[in-house]
């Protein structure tokens, strides 16, 4: 058949769809002209370049077969085919107004920064569209763009922004660099065999390898470390190199560069250090050590999901290019279990908890865990659970992954992805601290006791957060940053983050002589981790998460035991909060209380400042206004607010004398960077020993419409410590319905079958195991 005639039949099947248009949706209909193009194409081949039976391209997410497969499944796959309709009508308006490839000169958020992370995202699209609808437009579009990029990437000096340990030439930082390298690579795969052999020589010659040189052995001190930046770093060399078959680079991807001396103090912006002693590099070597057996990613869950899509889209690669290497098996499947631990590290919404630097509202709605779940479905034994997760996500990767999805949710394998209480290790081998989830009803606890996490760690050892049905209720403040809003220090950490958001005052946990945990500094933090101490989730009436940290302050020790308790008679499950500290001196302990809404009552009665004063001078004090200040009376201290018309109160134990702050976050902070957000603070001065002890509970909601405020009074009546010493800690809650329960947990012994006796009020308590809870009436 020859050009006139296919496209005279192409053009006369075009005008039969138009047509149907009344019949048929958007999508069906684009689709369906995708399908025409590829019936029409596939009837002229003449146009293709270097179709060779035996080529080995695509071979990184796409495979040849997983075209094939694709083509013959597409109109049926309803998931797949809306991405893919999405995606054409994306790049062919790009197509349509045409490129940019700027010089460098912006920070993120800036028009350069954006183009270029903009152009390595469409040459990935665009390469994918040209595999599955063999519509040479879209390898065009791929290949003038990286032709304009060889062609300014020689003459391109180091990026003119000099913040990072490691700039960049396309980004201000390596970094970043690697993003556009570990995009652009698929996007070289997808178009290899379209272009000529001169062609490919001129990209390898003028802009791959120099790129993956510049990135690696120009700048070892981003590349040779473990870190989510050097994941980023190795993916972008061994992802070229697969695709340019360079099994040398593909070896320094993998195992680093070998034969570098970096200077042992240097450190990253974040003050995290670059080269430890005995440190592995490559690839490898970020699978083994900031990975638990778990599969808890020691950088929380915000960097855990930033670097799941390097590590496992490489991983994907590697299973299709080298099988023999076995990444996704690597560390008993570490890879595969990090997917599932992303998933429990998010809240009812999909929102991932905030440990250490993170910003609020990043969830596996995010592409990076779109790939995540489609290749953990794909390569991990096909889960039902995951395609619960795909579905609502309502996307997949256009790749044999996301087809391998769209099948299995085609075909009704889906089930309910169950969040359960649990608790992820943390550290190389699951023995440097944990975080503890606790699930009970609408409410989820996090608790975190972990290793410092890397340079984008916190000071906060012990804190917790608290959420209801997908709403943050007690928070932890996160970073402070603005992603890519240039405005805000160019997108990137403000001085914010290291004044007030790593401090120990910004988190829910005991602070000492306004000093924050190891004198916020990492090169002490780093070297300690907490100890879990209990985690038990056996019932769901009672829920234990428990945990020591002997190392924050010399001569201190501290311990903090959460537990969820789901009391038949109330409506919801609450929380019961003690913090014991004891220390070899006096000291001032400040343990604050971040709550999210509109304070509505109190039960003690303070006194508020005309004017806030600030709380303190330095170590994220300097950050918060005093408003309020109660002297306590030895009764319960009771905080009841409003949070998206639900009320929620705070009953905290107090001695005679305790102070009670009502404070504010903003002050010392003249570009308005920091959140003006609320938290109560009960501080104990000159003491020793002393527990902290609170109860936390939802129990009633207000209509707005209706102007009804339902059980806006809490159900504690009273919180009482009953016992106290260095083997017991003993709690009395009693609520308003007259029921009185008794926690108790032994201090130093967490075996499940020692045997206890306490006496407390000339009654004795028997039970087995580290702890107990007792209904008294």
């Amino acid at each position: 058949m020859n050009k006139r005639n296919a496209s005279y039949k192409y053009e006369v099947k075009i005008m039969n769809l138009i047509k149907k248009w009344k019949q048929i949706s958007a999508v069906q209909f684009l689709l369906s002209v995708m399908l025409v193009g590829l019936v029409s194409c596939n009837e002229d081949s003449s146009t293709n370049t270097n179709s060779d039976a035996q080529s080995q391209h695509p071979s990184l997410i796409l495979t040849q077969q997983g075209v094939k497969d694709i083509r013959a499944n597409l109109g049926s796959i309803p998931i797949f085919d809306k991405t893919l309709a999405a995606n054409k009508v994306e790049i062919d308006a790009e197509i349509e107004n045409g490129f940019d490839v700027p010089i460098p000169k912006d920070y993120s958020g800036g028009y350069t920064h954006a183009t270029h992370k903009r152009n390595y995202i469409l040459m990935q699209k665009a390469g994918v569209l040209y595999q599955i609808l063999d519509d040479e437009k879209y390898a065009k579009f791929v290949k003038d763009m990286l032709f304009q990029y060889a062609k300014m990437y020689p003459t391109l000096p180091i990026h003119p922004k000099p913040r990072s340990y490691a700039r960049g030439k396309l980004f201000w930082q390596c970094l970043n660099d690697s993003n556009w390298l570990v995009y652009t690579s698929q996007a070289y795969d997808c178009i290899y065999d379209y272009l000529s052999e001169e062609e490919r020589t001129t990209l390898e010659t003028d802009l791959f390898k120099p790129y993956a040189d510049f990135i690696s052995k120009e700048n070892p001190q981003f590349f040779n470390r473990v870190h989510n930046h050097s994941t980023w770093g190795n993916v972008a060399v061994g992802m070229i190199a697969l695709a340019m078959e360079d099994d040398s680079l593909l070896q320094t991807a993998l195992y680093g560069l070998k034969d570098v001396n970096l200077d042992a103090s240097l450190k990253d912006n974040d003050g995290g250090f670059i080269n430890q002693d005995d440190q592995k590099i490559g690839y490898f070597a970020n699978l083994d050590e900031p990975f638990s057996p778990d599969g808890y990613y020691t950088e929380g869950p915000y960097y855990q999901r930033y670097a799941m899509y390097p590590f496992l889209i490489f991983a994907q690669a590697l299973q299709n290019k080298k099988p023999d290497l076995k990444v996704l098996e690597y560390k008993e499947g570490v890879l595969l279990k990090g997917v599932n631990a992303l998933l429990n590290l998010s809240d009812a919404d999909g929102d991932f908890f905030l440990l250490n630097d993170a910003q609020k509202g990043m969830s596996y709605y995010n592409s990076s865990l779109i790939s995540a779940v489609d290749i953990a479905y794909h390569f991990g034994g096909n889960n039902p659970e995951l395609l619960s997760i795909a579905e609502k996500q309502d996307e997949v990767t256009l790749d044999d992954a996301g087809l391998a999805v769209a099948i299995g949710i085609k075909e009704g394998k889906t089930k309910p992805f169950v969040k359960k209480s649990i608790e992820l290790s943390d550290g190389a081998n699951g023995d440097e601290g944990a975080v503890g989830i606790l699930r009970s009803g609408d409410l989820e606890l996090v608790h975190k006791y972990t290793a410092h996490g890397l340079s984008h760690g916190h000071y906060d050892k012990l804190s917790f957060a608290l959420f209801e049905d997908g709403k943050e209720v007690v928070q932890d403040y996160g970073m402070a940053r603005y992603v890519n809003v240039e405005q805000k220090g160019g997108g990137n950490y403000l001085k914010e983050n290291t004044t007030w958001a790593k401090q120990s005052i910004a988190h829910n946990t005991l602070v000492q002589n306004e000093q924050s945990h190891f004198q916020g500094k990492y090169d002490i933090g780093s070297k300690h981790h907490s100890e879990s101490y209990i985690f038990s989730v056996n019932t769901d009436s009672v829920q234990v998460s428990s945990a020591k940290e002997e190392n924050a302050y010399p001569g201190t020790k501290l311990h903090r035991t959460m537990v969820s308790i789901k009391e038949t008679d109330l409506e919801n499950p609450y929380v019961l909060d003690i913090m014991r500290v004891e220390s070899s001196t006096e000291n001032q302990y400040d343990l604050p209380f971040y709550y999210l809404g509109q304070v509505i009552q109190t039960s003690f009665d303070y006194s508020k400042s005309d004017v806030p004063q600030i709380l303190g001078s330095a170590n994220g004090y300097q950050h918060l206004y005093n408003e309020a200040i109660s002297v306590a009376d030895g009764a319960n201290a009771k905080l009841t607010w409003l949070l998206d018309n639900k009320f929620y109160s705070y009953t905290a134990v107090t001695s005679h004398n305790d102070e009670i702050i009502l404070a504010r976050i903003g002050a010392n902070d003249p570009a308005f960077n920091l959140r003006s957000e609320p938290t109560m603070i009960i501080r104990k001065r000159n003491t020793k020993e002393a527990v902290f002890v609170a109860a936390i509970e939802s129990h009633g909601t207000y209509n707005p419409v209706s102007e009804l405020a339902v059980n806006a009074y809490s159900h504690i009546k009273d919180v009482q410590l009953s016992y106290n010493d260095s083997n017991y800690t003993a709690v009395t809650i009693e609520d308003t319905k007259g029921g009185v329960q008794l926690f108790i947990i032994a201090n130093n012994d967490n075996s499940k079958t020692k045997k206890h006796t306490l006496t407390i009020n000339s009654t004795s308590h028997f039970w087995e195991g580290p702890y107990t809870l007792i209904k008294i009436k």
